[in-house]
């Protein structure tokens, strides 16, 4: 088990669900689905919002790890511990994805810290 202070949005959902009688029934915090049933809303959701890429929960979870959290400042260590990870090796996969924006963010630092005359 780990505490970790939730953003509101998480706890609105909390709220919301809290009387689900699925989840009341199974002592959870949400009614749990099947993964496929998961995906298959995804992909409706994707089609009514016209996007083309195919959504699945893993695709939500590496979004998270890297777009919200990590790319945020996020600790590795934190967000090992977010995504339920035994070993933190399997969190520096996601780690790896965002290379590409700290080379992306230091360029953008070395033009902020360019002299007014050299821009």
């Amino acid at each position: 088990m780990v505490k970790v202070p939730l953003l509101p949005h998480a706890l609105a959902l909390i709220e919301k669900y809290q009387v689900h009688p699925k989840a009341s029934n199974e002592r959870r915090l949400f009614p749990v689905i099947s993964n496929e049933r998961m995906n298959g809303y995804l992909k409706e959701i994707a089609d009514i919002c016209g996007i083309t890429k195919n959504l699945t929960f893993h695709l939500a979870r590496h979004t998270f790890a890297t777009t919200i959290t990590l790319s945020n400042g996020v600790p590795i260590e934190s967000v090992s511990s977010m995504l339920g990870h035994n070993s933190i090796r399997t969190t520096q996969i996601y780690a790896k994805v965002i290379e590409d924006k700290l080379s992306k963010d230091m360029f953008d630092l070395r033009d902020k810290m360019k002299p007014p005359s050299q821009l």
